[in-house]
């Protein structure tokens, strides 16, 4: 089961510093438009030679993309390889702006 969370809830999170690995699945131009601070750039169309970049199969991952459906593709792979505490962003990069959250370039 992949948990999902919204922009809101990961606000906090990141606020409080918890322990968690930040992943964002979407293209390098994506990226350069405004990313979350703290995510780390692993697109989704490289994602089956690079998922062992994303960290130990133990840790929280939390992944995001635009709007959440690429996101939990890479949840699912991630699954499928063995990590087992995954969660969504489930509003995505959209969501998080639409909250008036920053984003760095």
């Amino acid at each position: 089961m992949i948990k999902e969370i919204n922009s809101q809830e990961l606000s906090v999170r990141l606020k409080n510093k918890e322990n968690i690995i930040l992943i964002d699945c979407r293209e390098q131009d994506e990226w350069d438009a405004g990313h979350i601070g703290g995510a780390k750039l692993i697109p989704l169309s490289e994602f089956e030679k690079r998922h062992n970049e994303v960290g130990p199969t133990d840790a929280e991952i939390i992944l995001q993309c635009r709007s959440g459906k690429r996101s939990m593709n890479a949840c699912m792979m991630l699954q499928n390889n063995g990590w087992e505490n995954l969660t969504n962003l489930s509003d995505g990069i959209l969501g998080w702006q639409a909250n008036g959250f920053e984003v760095e370039k």
